[in-house]
């Protein structure tokens, strides 16, 4: 049995490419994996709520004084990581807007990233404790970023990634989005034959 997480976050929601290339990838993952359970995170539809004092108060609160809006922040964060400790797999859709992640992307990040839970302080520094993992990236950009220094999102996600524990990644690229011409169609091309081969070694 393959636990599979599903992260969507363009805000153009279904009608986004890289939720359409999401909708290629798990798919086969599910084919790949005849028992397999699909949990899928759209953070976009929702909107995640962002971290605020009020919440990170919530999180450090000894767990007997919280209120019951702080049991339930708390409840909140705690379903998100859990979705990440009981996966083995997670698919991270990740359109670049504005050079970085969608906004809600770093929400969720900064509801994943609990010392103690998914990290920990070590004499030797920080250790990722959601191990044992595999990832997909799915990242679409309206230009050509790859291998360039104008990419300064797949490094910062790398980062935070590795941070966790999570450091067995696969990366699809679908560039040149938004360039006209044949560029769109280029892109989400070679994003698909990149899925395709991935999905296939």
């Amino acid at each position: 049995m393959k636990n599979i997480l599903r992260v969507d976050s363009s805000l153009f929601l279904e009608q986004g490419v890289s939720s359409g290339l999401m909708d290629e990838l798990v798919g086969y993952l599910q084919g790949k994996y005849e028992k397999n359970r699909l949990v899928r995170r759209d953070l976009a539809a929702e909107m995640i709520p962002h971290l605020n004092g009020e919440w990170i108060q919530a999180l450090m609160a000894d767990e007997k004084e919280r209120d019951q809006d702080q049991k339930n922040k708390v409840e909140y964060s705690d379903k998100i990581v859990a979705e990440l400790e009981e996966a083995n797999i997670i698919v991270l859709a990740l359109p670049m807007y504005n050079f970085s992640v969608p906004s809600v992307v770093k929400a969720w990040f900064d509801h994943i990233a609990r010392a103690g839970r998914t990290f920990k302080y070590t004499s030797d520094g920080p250790e990722g404790l959601l191990t044992n993992k595999k990832v997909y990236l799915v990242t679409t950009r309206g230009g050509l970023h790859k291998g360039k220094d104008s990419d300064t999102q797949i490094p910062f996600v790398l980062n935070f990634l590795k941070f966790v524990g999570l450091d067995d990644v696969e990366i699809i690229y679908a560039e040149g989005l938004n360039m006209g011409g044949d560029f769109r169609q280029q892109g989400i091309e070679e994003a698909r034959t990149s899925i395709r081969s991935i999905m296939s070694a």
